[in-house]
């Protein structure tokens, strides 16, 4: 079983296993395995019957297609040729077949195409070119759906008690907070839910095609299988293609395979047997799906659907339509996978069934006290309801959904569109980082970043992207380059990339090859662009891929008859056509072979360090050429990428990269970034498809980097992280991102170089495309359940004050403390500006360094009951201090008693709501009047409050009278100690964790020495 390797050896044969006779045993035997970078897991080889059967299911599998191909020729011999079925051709079957079987299968023809009859049978056995998208449900069933969240089931239940119990008013604004609540989610949800609906956009409108011997356009939907389809510069492949000719034809498949140049097709086949058979490890209909090593990204002569031609022409015939070709395996895994709920909606749910239960146990307690004392059983049952439904936080929905708005709202201000209210939060808690490489960490603009001729003289390139105004060329001593006279060697490699080259720009994109589009924004940095238009085109031997390189012959306007020919393309292949090199840019020299390795160890040290390397010669033929040098070209990290990856890192989020690129570019990219060290695990797709769902699942928190990775790898990989617990985020830009990106716990798109389908697919949406934007989501999102935390700690510790002492005063037959306008005025309080401010409270700057949450701990936690009960038991304690107080001078309740009670809760309130609005700092940190809302809730109540003690009506109403100003500040200071509790509660545990991580960097500074003494090598 392939293992994860050293980075370094990146041999695409030593990842794929061959399977080979044994004639002894009969049995087949391993070659060929590679073993893992971590010692310490040591994984056996393929179990024996797992081997064996592989062997015959690839057997098995050649067998059946030959039956398959028989069985077809007989039914077409019995049915006839006019009312046969034409079935879609597996890409694979495709290329390995000639032009002529192809069209011969499909029963084709190459020249006339289809006759309109035949398109129109065969489009009644097909279908549309199309994706069907599953019915949902009616709008009201989704509104109705909104109401199985366990926490609203509680407060409906509540509110149709109050109803029974003719507490109206209580029924009235539980309901209330439920209908803002349920419309809130589901108007989200239904703009949220267009996902597959919007993969019919890649799909073009209209196709070129020949029918009945004529060039037409139609709807791109009404093709089938054997259709003639003509392929031109900019359309977007209508359907999977089997290429038949092809004239410099290059599509870009970026979006699908990650790749980011463009592809060279051409029409001839790509023998079965230059990939080698593997088992991908997914299971269809009872059967394990043997597939090829080479992958898709391998398939030169097939056009796939919904990529784009980005220059040259072609033409080819259509061998898969709509759900029968590889964009529509992307379709069917999306629909297969359902988006799992966030960690703050699992939150609530568990919330709300904490909540029942704490209620129903209330119930049960005062039941069971008013038994043992011999009172009835139906008014005992009356009060414990009456209690747990005023227990129950009907704010603490209306509050979440507030706060997640805002976040949203501070989300679309740092250049992130969020489609879903609780995927704000769910960032906050994320694990895992799965990133995309092309478009993600990187700009997906190829860059020429250095310069080195045949004669040493070496040039750095600065700026990035197809905007000739950023960046320059300068020489290693800090010289501009500008213009061929001064520095003739670096102009002449500069020259020959600009001249032997059809890309185009136009408005900073480019039109063609990303790698000619950078050779020609270098000659625009140095002024030598304006070299071409002397230059005419006589002839030009496109690149293959068999060649690896691409070279014009031209002629100068100004010298007729003075041809010359320029060569680029990969540098062994241009060094094995030439016969000498260039010394100053025309002084020629005979090749030797230590200049020779010379060269090769420098472009092998570029390429090491993730450059693609070009290499340029020039001679008056092609059999007289002289090497002239070579430009270094990457697709440059985002500016700031790196940083943004380290401080999530440090906050204990790991962060891999899931490419489809190849191992030697994903790993420079990855160590440029900082997030691959030089001894990291990497694994390739074809290795994911071998290993087993336990397997995968024990190996993927040591691997950094997954290397030319599929739709199917990315998703295996998601679900893989999942299963052992982690919170992943994905993000990406590409067709191949889009089903990790909907099975991930939040989907991140990015919203310039993003596909429609992926920005569907995603929860969250980047708008500038910058990774450092997700770290800005991830401070929101702590944030948020910060917050959320902070007002249930608020809001349960005032309930169970005030519950309390009604349920002490009831139990005992003690006189009641508090009026039932009080309590009423209580329960405003709770649930009014005070509170729902909490909720706004700005973010801590330093909140990104705290670890991500754990999403299995449950909101009301053990901490948080402790925190809970401790400042309800000072508020119970001081406010019973007070009434018993102010009732010994006269034993008997007066309206100066439950003034003074009243106002000294509503005094502890305000302070116990002060102290909640940071868990982790003082008050002085994070400002006193840091939060503006908050400042204003708190005023405006405290007023209020004093309107209740002071202005006659509510006087009468509330049964109050005026206090003296000494009672008010005996009040205020007393209330105080729940303030100075809790400040002094956080000071001691903000000490201890600082000594905890002062002793851990001690720790890790002892460790260092030691092994520093040691000589141990710590990367």
């Amino acid at each position: 079983m392939p293992k994860t390797r050293n980075d370094k050896n990146d041999q695409q044969s030593s990842s794929r296993r061959k399977i080979k006779s044994d004639p002894k045993e009969g049995k087949p035997k391993e070659e060929g395995v590679v073993t893992l970078n971590n010692k310490n897991n040591n994984f056996n080889s393929t179990p024996k019957n797992l081997e064996e059967k592989v062997h015959l299911l690839i057997e098995r599998k050649q067998k059946t297609l030959h039956k398959k191909e028989k069985i077809a020729s007989k039914k077409e011999s019995k049915s006839g040729s006019g009312q046969q079925m034409i079935q879609a051709l597996d890409v694979y079957t495709a290329s390995s077949s000639s032009t002529e079987e192809c069209v011969a299968k499909l029963r084709a023809d190459p020249e006339n195409g289809l006759s309109q009859a035949e398109a129109t049978r065969r489009l009644g056995f097909s279908g549309y070119n199309e994706f069907e998208v599953k019915k949902s449900e009616s709008l009201l069933g989704k509104y109705f759906e909104q109401f199985k969240n366990p926490l609203i089931c509680l407060l409906l239940s509540s509110a149709i008690v109050s109803t029974v119990m003719k507490q109206f008013d209580d029924a009235l604004s539980i309901t209330v907070a439920v209908m803002i609540v349920v419309t809130v989610g589901f108007v989200q949800e239904y703009r949220s839910e267009k996902t597959l609906e919007k993969l019919n956009r890649l799909v073009p409108p209209t196709a070129h095609c020949i029918r009945d011997g004529k060039s037409v356009t139609f709807y791109a939907k009404e093709l089938v299988p054997g259709d003639l389809v003509l392929l031109n510069t900019g359309d977007r492949v209508p359907a999977d293609v089997r290429i038949l000719e092809s004239i410099q034809l290059q599509i870009d498949e970026s979006s699908f395979t990650g790749e980011n140049e463009a592809r060279y097709k051409h029409s001839n086949l790509i023998p079965a047997n230059s990939r080698t058979p593997h088992v991908n490890g997914i299971i269809v209909n009872g059967h394990c799906n043997i597939e090829c090593d080479g992958g898709i990204e391998h398939l030169d002569n097939i056009a796939f659907m919904g990529t784009l031609v980005c220059s040259g022409r072609g033409k080819g015939v259509v061998i898969g339509t709509g759900a029968n070709s590889k964009f529509g395996e992307v379709f069917q895994l999306m629909q297969s996978e359902e988006s799992p709920k966030t960690p703050l909606q699992n939150s609530m749910d568990q919330l709300g069934k904490q909540l029942s239960f704490y209620s129903l146990g209330v119930i049960g307690l005062i039941f069971f006290i008013g038994l043992i004392q011999g009172r009835p059983a139906m008014d005992m049952f009356t009060i414990g309801v009456s209690l747990a439904v005023a227990a129950i936080p009907e704010g603490l929905p209306i509050v979440v959904a507030v706060t997640l708005a805002i976040g949203v709202m501070r989300m679309g201000n740092r250049n992130a569109v969020v489609k879903k209210l609780s995927a704000v939060e769910t960032l906050g808690c994320v694990t895992v980082i799965c990133s995309d490489k092309t478009g993600t960490l990187t700009k997906n603009m190829m860059t020429a970043c250095v310069v080195i001729a045949a004669d040493d003289c070496q040039a750095e390139v600065t700026g990035t992207g197809y905007d000739p105004s950023d960046g320059d060329c300068r020489l290693q001593n800090g010289e501009l380059v500008s213009g061929s006279e001064r520095h003739p060697s670096i102009a002449c490699v500069i020259e020959i990339g600009c001249i032997c080259n059809n890309a185009q720009l136009a408005n900073g994109t480019v039109i063609g090859q990303p790698t000619e589009g950078a050779l020609m924004v270098l000659a625009m940095k140095t002024n030598i662009d304006n070299l071409c238009n002397n230059i005419r085109r006589l002839h030009e031997i496109p690149f293959t891929s068999d060649s690896k390189w691409m070279a014009v012959q031209v002629e100068q306007l100004n010298k007729p008859g003075e041809v010359e020919t320029l060569v680029k393309g990969a540098i062994d292949r241009i060094l094995d056509i030439c016969i000498g090199y260039l010394e100053n840019g025309n002084i020629k020299m005979l090749m030797t072979r230590e200049k020779y390795d010379q060269i090769i160890q420098t472009a092998s040290g570029l390429g090491q360090s993730g450059l693609r390397v070009i290499g340029m010669a020039r001679g008056s033929d092609m059999r007289s050429l002289y090497y002239a040098g070579l430009v270094g070209i990457l697709d440059p990290p985002r500016p700031g990428c790196r940083q943004s990856i380290e401080i999530v890192q440090s906050a204990g989020v790991s962060v891999k990269m899931v490419t489809g690129d190849g191992l030697e570019t994903a790993t420079s990219i990855g160590i440029r970034l900082g997030l691959h060290k030089q001894n990291d695990n990497c694994l390739s797709g074809p290795q994911i498809d071998d290993l087993k769902d336990s397997e995968l699942e024990q190996l993927i928190q040591s691997v950094t980097i997954f290397y030319r990775a599929s739709p199917r790898h990315k998703l295996r990989i998601v679900k893989a992280l999942q299963n052992i617990g982690e919170v992943v985020a994905m993000t990406g830009d590409g067709v191949n991102d889009a089903v990790a990106l909907k099975k991930s716990d939040i989907g991140v798109a990015m919203g310039e170089s993003g596909t429609d389908v992926c920005k569907e697919a995603a929860d969250m949406v980047l708008i500038n495309d910058d990774f450092s934007t997700i770290k800005a989501a991830i401070e929101e999102g702590k944030g948020i359940y910060h917050n959320i935390t902070n007002f249930v700690k608020f809001q349960l510790s005032t309930s169970v004050a005030a519950l309390s002492l009604i349920a002490i005063s009831t139990i005992f037959h003690f006189e009641n403390p508090l009026n039932a306008m009080q309590i009423l005025w209580i329960n405003i309080i709770m649930d009014g500006p005070p509170a729902q401010s909490l909720g706004v409270e700005n973010v801590d700057a330093d909140i990104i360094k705290q670890p991500p949450r754990n999403v299995r701990e449950p909101l009301i936690n053990r901490s948080l009951i402790i925190s809970i009960i401790s400042s309800a038991a000072i508020i119970i304690s001081g406010t019973l201090f007070v009434f018993y107080k102010e009732m010994a001078a006269d034993n008997k309740i007066t309206p100066r008693d439950t003034t003074m009670t009243f106002t000294c809760f509503v005094l502890f309130d305000m302070w116990n709501a002060l102290s909640c609005r940071s868990s982790r700092k003082m008050i002085w940190e994070i400002g006193l009047f840091g939060n503006r809302m908050f400042c204003l809730a708190l005023v405006g109540s405290l007023l209020c409050q004093l309107a209740v003690i002071y202005f006659k009506p509510l006087q009468h109403i509330f049964q109050t009278e005026a206090l003296t100003i000494f009672d008010l500040l005996f009040l205020l200071l007393l209330s105080s100690t729940v303030f100075f509790f809790n400040e002094t509660k956080k000071f001691i545990q903000l000490q201890r964790q600082r000594r905890n991580l002062q002793r851990k960097h001690s720790t890790s500074d002892c460790n260092c020495l030691g092994e520093a003494c040691l000589g141990t090598q710590t990367i």
